[in-house]
């Protein structure tokens, strides 16, 4: 007779790895193409930040490349932005001017790709976009399985008796599907658009290529930016809130 103890222990675990190796991997893609530039954030409540960008599934950290001393006199050396304050960013840019050869080079490459993809790149995102238009059915199949397993299994009672942890790993699944597909932006992917963006109740308008966009953000590049309009405009890439923005018109 199987020791039920030990097999719930062992369940647990699988399903903490499990869950915990996916939630890992969710990160925001648009955010995660930023990762390890120099990034300007700019939030709605004027205040401006920049530092070299790490992206997780929790957030984001803007790692300065000096020691900065804060008005009380304390030094910091980074600048942490939690995934819940999010709708307080207004704008993430990536400067050209600010990037070192080797990202510059990188960033060169990837234009090329992203504008007018090949016709393999345009069939692998058609193949990603068709498994995140079925993750609802992915999950009824998951369902489905799992309560065949339940009512046929020796190992029923155990995974009934791990139902929180089921559906936890469930959850976890669903977060990494769980970009949003949008037919009116998915024909646009690589071309010239112009985005609309507001700030404080003006609308900007920033031609500039389509590279990507997610539930939360768009990335577009190759636009002339500037953070204050007192300011000259420089090349940028641009992540910006879908809450504060949108691609109004196609640019070629």
């Amino acid at each position: 007779m199987p020791d039920t103890f030990a097999i719930t222990i062992v369940s647990i675990i699988i399903f903490t790895v499990v869950a915990a190796f996916i939630k890992g991997r969710s990160r925001d893609k648009c955010l995660k193409d930023f990762s390890q530039d120099m990034i300007t954030l700019e939030q709605t409540t004027g205040k401006i930040v920049w530092g070299k960008l790490r992206s997780e599934n929790t957030g984001f950290e803007l790692i300065y490349s000096i020691k900065h001393k804060d008005k009380k006199g304390h030094d910091e050396t980074s600048y942490i932005l939690y995934k819940n304050e999010y709708s307080n960013i207004r704008a993430l840019i990536r400067f050209h001017d600010k990037l070192d050869e080797h990202s510059k080079r990188k960033r060169e490459k990837e234009l090329k790709r992203t504008y007018h993809p090949t016709a393999l790149r345009r069939l692998r995102r058609r193949i990603q976009n068709f498994f995140k238009t079925v993750k609802d059915s992915v999950m009824e199949v998951v369902n489905l399985l799992i309560g065949q397993a339940k009512r046929t299994t020796g190992a029923g009672a155990i995974m009934s008796s791990q139902d929180k942890y089921v559906s936890q790993l469930k959850q976890e699944l669903v977060g990494s599907l769980g970009t949003s597909f949008e037919p009116l932006l998915e024909r646009h992917i690589g071309k010239k658009v112009v985005l609309e963006l507001v700030k404080d109740d003006k609308v900007f308008e920033y031609p500039g290529v389509l590279k990507d966009y997610t539930a939360n953000f768009i990335e577009i590049m190759d636009v002339a930016y500037r953070v204050k309009e007192d300011q000259p405009a420089k090349k940028a890439d641009l992540v910006v809130p879908r809450k504060y923005a949108l691609i109004r018109h196609l640019g070629e």
